[in-house]
């Protein structure tokens, strides 16, 4: 697996923005390279870049390739993942080609059909070059730049990164399906795709599949840039359950539970998510990604009985889906008979 270091990632920059990238820049540019190499995940495997037909050692090339639109591109393994375990909560894949109208065909890692998805990218972790006369206070009445959405097609994406000029070091690849969104994260220093944060740290039955409605009302508020990375990486988990605690999310991301519940208020303010004080649950609020008219139409949650406070019910009566059991997450079968699986209704008492 190939590495581009820190003295490579400063040529790509100077040759982005010459005039921008000075001492000052080149230091926060060592500091920011740092940090996420310290945050580095496991990766299923190494991947080749083709853009325009013509193939490239790494995204940073063709950033700095004037000839290169990324109008049409190819994702391929060099050799097949041989861990199948790393392929938890992703869709196994051999390849992605990206067309010129922005889509992409997903094409399956055992040879299936390929599936057509709606492609864009989320430019993940960055860097954004900045001199030192561009961080020092600002004139009285002049109006910094503002930021554009992070989330676009793949040729959006690398006019976003020589127009700003930014430096991604990780981008995530959204593929919305017909019946949901498809995401894989890219480490761009490496070249690899990343093992999804919560395998071997969740159970795969917690997942709650989200149309791809809903994943793109979240992906495009993840994209406003408004956000904390953790904060952002705990909203995408959330979304695709029926509630987790900030003791399971600090399992899956590691770091200071503290820091982790301050993420999770952000969400609560920003009215992305609920907290129940009761049970320590934090749940989705999905109609906050919704279109507004889809948004008035959904119906209100249930109200929770009084009588149902502080017991196993509540935890019943405040389930969003039935695809899962509420206690242990178990998959459910279609049309069950029950709120809870076999296994947990026997424990309850309600077999």
């Amino acid at each position: 697996m190939s590495t581009v270091s820190s003295v490579e990632l400063e040529e790509f920059a100077r040759g982005l923005a010459p005039e921008r990238f000075d001492a000052y820049a080149a230091r926060g540019l060592s500091r920011a390279y740092d940090e996420y190499v310290g945050r580095r995940r496991r990766a299923v495997a190494p991947i080749a870049l083709t853009v325009d037909g013509r193939s490239y050692p790494s995204l940073y090339a063709v950033l700095t390739d004037p000839a290169a639109r990324f109008q049409t591109g190819e994702i391929r393994f060099d050799s097949p993942p041989s861990a199948t375990a790393d392929w938890e909560f992703l869709v196994p894949f051999s390849r992605i080609v990206f067309h010129d109208d922005g889509s992409a065909d997903l094409h399956g890692a055992a040879g299936e059909s390929p599936r057509r998805a709606i492609a864009r990218v989320l430019l993940r972790e960055h860097y954004l070059v900045r001199s030192k006369a561009d961080d020092a206070p600002a004139v009285p009445g002049s109006v910094r730049p503002r930021m554009p959405s992070l989330v676009g097609t793949p040729q959006q994406g690398v006019t976003i990164c020589r127009g700003l000029p930014l430096l991604p070091f990780g981008v995530a690849v959204l593929l919305y399906l017909a019946e949901e969104r498809a995401r894989f994260e890219i480490d761009l220093v490496h070249m690899a795709i990343l093992v999804d944060p919560r395998a071997g740290r969740l159970g795969v039955a917690r997942r709650v599949p989200r149309s791809s409605r809903i994943a793109w009302g979240v992906d495009r508020k993840i994209g406003r840039g408004h956000l904390s990375l953790l904060a952002a990486r705990c909203l995408e988990v959330l979304v695709e359950s029926n509630g987790l605690s900030s003791i399971d999310l600090t399992h899956i991301f590691g770091g200071v539970r503290e820091i982790v519940d301050s993420a999770l208020q952000t969400l609560v303010q920003q009215r992305y998510a609920t907290f129940d004080p009761r049970t320590g649950i934090y749940r989705p609020r999905l109609e906050a990604f919704l279109p507004a008219p889809v948004a008035a139409a959904a119906p209100a949650p249930a109200p929770v009985r009084p009588e149902l406070r502080s017991s196993v019910q509540e935890l019943l009566a405040a389930a969003d889906a039935r695809s899962t059991c509420p206690l242990c997450g178990k998959a459910m079968p279609a049309g069950p008979d029950s709120l809870l699986c076999d296994d947990c209704s026997a424990k309850v008492g309600l077999a």
